[in-house]
């Protein structure tokens, strides 16, 4: 999730890039990982190439310049200290929780404009970017301006001359419906995300963005950092609102208002949710490239949500990219194909009901090629587990290796509870320990039944050229606002808004 519009000081990043980048991919709904799953993204990694971030020549010599910082902004501070300090402890807490949602309405509105300002205008205008091109990157953006600039607006007059604010719940109430229309720009990220990191191979657009990241106003934050801010904000409300619910009094008219203005945006949230999971899941089937008829599966078809996916390493160190959709895992190559990146599916669809899961012990797996496992070190042979399917003549296994702990356990978990999900689904609860895999007392994790570790390590070794690398992370919106208050920045995680 990329940095939110907020009263919090800006630490200028050494690099683009933000926390969700630092965080393996776990399960849960796409708007909640939509950031670090958009701002990671290992589909699109282009922006994290080194030519990319490089110096340019042209700014090889020049003078460093200074970052434009953000002042914390606090109520109390901001109006007279006299009156504030004739207040109850609770009621000033209250008006510096309304002073800040009104002050992220205000640099929101600032770094949208600015967006379309220095961005969009002079690439339009220098011919670096196509009119269409453009509209498919910023989506509905400019719409949102004006939006926000109506509940800023609204706050503003509520404001007595002291600057203390009676109530807002009335406005909130009145105002949050309209954040409906967030869920065209949410569901168009997907595609956005994929089409500026593909642009950012032209060179011309590199130098462009990178002079913009190297200019005071940007505070080191790139393009996409800015695009993804009205999304950071749509999850960002339910907290705000809860704060200043924290803060009123139980016989205040506006606590009633308040708790409904929270169910609104929930609602709105979860709306947008599943539009842009579906959006999500949509775009990423329609890049899947088939090598014969008989990889395509009903199953890929009738999909709507896409659970998690990226890349991991197998035992020979190849990279694959990973799928797991409702019902089926698929496994990939990332390939370009006229012009876009694309996946080839790679072996056959494996249904989840069928699937055996397996999470091995860090030096179980024998790494592919005897050079190559003679020199290996022990980071080589941590993180791996294992996934298998076998139905009548076909079977497969495959050993794949996950970036760190973290985010091995976050695929175990998904997987888990997908395979959980469908079968509970087909009323087959109880397979998960009878027919599905089994429970190892010893590691804690379920190992499938009827084969020996041995032979499935050398079927592994034999079968499977497959590396994936887990890129969707999410982690439940609060605590990525979190995140948000206590750094100063966020990921994209991955992906959910």
């Amino acid at each position: 999730m990329v940095e939110e519009p907020s009263n919090k000081r800006v630490k200028p990043l050494s690099r683009v890039t933000s926390l969700a980048n630092l965080i393996p991919p776990v399960k849960a709904t796409p708007l909640k990982r939509f950031s670090q799953t958009l701002q990671r993204s290992i589909s699109f990694r282009s922006e994290s190439r080194p030519d990319i971030l490089a110096p340019r020549p042209w700014s090889r010599n020049a003078a460093p310049s200074s970052t434009k910082r953000r002042d914390s902004k606090l109520w109390s501070e901001t109006f007279d200290v006299c009156v504030n300090q004739m207040l109850p402890s609770k009621e000033i807490k209250r008006q510096e929780a309304i002073f800040e949602l009104s002050q992220g309405e205000e640099d929101l509105i600032e770094d949208l404009k600015l967006a379309k300002k220095a961005y969009h205008d002079p690439m339009l205008k220098l011919s670096i970017m196509t009119e269409q091109e453009l509209n498919q990157i910023f989506g509905t953006l400019d719409s949102l301006i004006p939006l926000h600039e109506e509940l800023l607006s609204q706050l503003r007059d509520a404001r007595k001359p002291d600057g203390s604010t009676e109530h807002v719940g009335p406005i909130l109430v009145g105002w949050l419906p309209c954040l409906s229309s967030y869920d065209s720009y949410c569901s168009n990220q997907v595609a956005a995300k994929a089409l500026l990191d593909h642009k950012k191979q032209d060179h011309r657009v590199q130098d462009f963005l990178q002079r913009c990241l190297e200019s005071p106003f940007s505070r080191k934050l790139d393009l996409w950092n800015f695009l993804d801010i009205p999304r950071s904000r749509l999850v960002k409300y339910p907290l705000l609102l809860r704060e200043i619910l924290r803060h009123t009094p139980n016989d205040n008219p506006d606590q009633q208002h308040l708790e409904e203005a929270i169910n609104i945006i929930q609602g709105i949230v979860a709306e947008i949710n599943t539009k842009t999971g579906e959006s999500e899941c949509r775009y990423y089937k329609e890049r899947l490239l088939y090598l014969e008829e008989g990889q395509k599966d009903s199953l890929i078809d009738n999909s709507r949500v896409l659970c998690c996916h990226g890349e991991l390493k197998n035992n020979r160190g190849v990279k694959l990219h990973v799928f797991l959709f409702q019902e089926v895992l698929v496994i990939t190559r990332a390939v370009t194909h006229n012009e876009q990146l694309c996946y080839q599916l790679y072996r056959q669809p494996i249904p989840v009901k069928d699937l055996l899961l397996e999470d091995l012990q860090d030096g179980e797996v024998r790494l592919g090629g005897s050079l190559r496992g003679a020199f290996s070190n022990n980071e080589r042979i941590k993180n791996f587990f294992r996934v298998s399917f076998k139905n009548g003549s076909q079977s497969q296994t495959h050993s794949l290796q996950a970036n760190d702990t973290f985010n091995k356990q976050q695929w175990l978990n998904c997987i888990r509870q997908a395979k959980e999900t469908v079968l509970c689904a087909a009323g087959q609860a109880g397979d998960l320990d009878s027919e599905g895999p089994f429970l190892n007392p010893a590691t804690g994790s379920r190992e499938p039944q009827g084969e020996t570790k041995l032979e499935q390590m050398d079927q592994s070794d034999s079968e499977s050229d497959c590396s994936m690398d887990t890129s969707e992370v999410s982690l439940d919106y609060e605590r990525m606002e979190q995140t948000d208050s206590s750094c100063g920045n966020s990921r994209h995680v991955e992906s959910n808004v």
